[in-house]
């Protein structure tokens, strides 16, 4: 499922526009970035918590001449699914 076909589901389940369904998820994903940037998580109870995460420097090779590159230690986003969620998704049901 891709951007436009979350927007159309969202739209159609709660009766609203395409538009406010695409501003309402902006709003959202705006919201959880500002929410990460500044070191919060941000917790969905029945569906996950998205965290920031902190990799540290470490030495990679480069495949194509098996060279040995430094990578930088950098942040990098990071969700793990709800209990409740879990389940739904080995269960099969959407509801």
């Amino acid at each position: 499922m891709n951007k436009a076909e979350l927007i159309d589901k969202v739209a159609k389940d709660a009766g609203v526009t395409k538009t406010q369904a695409n501003d309402a998820l902006d709003s959202f994903t705006n919201a959880v970035v500002a929410a990460l940037k500044k070191g919060d998580r941000v917790t969905l109870v029945g569906f996950g918590t998205f965290s920031v995460s902190e990799r540290s420097a470490r030495n990679g090779r480069n495949p194509q001449t098996g060279e040995v590159i430094k990578i930088k230690a950098r942040k990098v986003p990071k969700f793990k699914a709800g209990k409740e969620f879990s389940a739904k998704i080995a269960s099969g049901k959407s509801k």
